[in-house]
C-alpha cells in the first residue's frame, strides 16, 4: 500500500518568466567575460618572453589602431613602469594573460621589459669616502 499525498487546497502562482533579450541572457544578468584565450590571442606556438612578477615594461609609443583593447590599455598604463604583477592587477587579468600579451607587444617593439633594479647589499666605499669628505670641507 502506498502512503496518501498531500495536495494543496490553494495551488502556488507561478511567477511571470523573466523577459529574454537579444543576446538570449535575462535582463539583470551580467555580460558574460571573454574568455582568457580570446584575450591571449592564438597559439602560434611561439614561447612566451622570460618574464616574472617583478620585470619593469616601459613603453613611450601610443597604441597603434590595429592593437586589441587590453593592449591599448597595457600600453597607456606602461607609460611609466610598472611591474608586471602591478599591471595584471590593473587590468584584472591573470599573470599567464598578461605575459602573452606582454609578449606581443615585446615582438611588435612597442614594450621594453627592464630587470628591476637590485641595490646592492653594501654600499660602495669610495663613494661614502668621497661624501665624508664633501661634508668635511663644509
Amino acid at each position: 500500500m502506498t502512503p496518501p499525498q498531500r495536495r494543496r487546497r490553494h495551488p502556488r502562482e507561478q511567477p511571470p518568466p523573466e523577459p529574454v533579450t537579444e543576446g538570449g541572457a535575462a535582463e539583470g544578468e551580467g555580460k558574460q567575460p571573454e574568455r582568457l584565450y580570446i584575450l591571449a590571442g592564438a597559439a602560434d606556438g611561439g614561447e612566451r618572453a622570460p618574464i616574472d612578477l617583478v620585470t619593469l615594461i616601459v613603453t613611450s609609443a601610443d597604441p597603434p589602431p590595429a592593437a586589441t583593447p587590453e593592449q591599448s590599455a597595457l600600453l597607456r598604463l606602461c607609460r611609466a613602469p610598472l611591474s608586471v604583477a602591478e599591471i595584471s592587477a590593473y587590468l584584472s587579468l591573470p599573470f599567464s594573460v598578461v605575459t602573452m600579451l606582454i609578449t606581443d607587444l615585446l615582438a611588435a617593439e612597442l614594450v621594453q621589459a627592464r630587470a628591476p633594479i637590485v641595490r646592492q647589499a653594501v654600499p660602495d666605499r669610495s663613494l661614502l669616502e668621497a661624501v665624508m669628505h664633501g661634508l668635511q670641507k663644509l
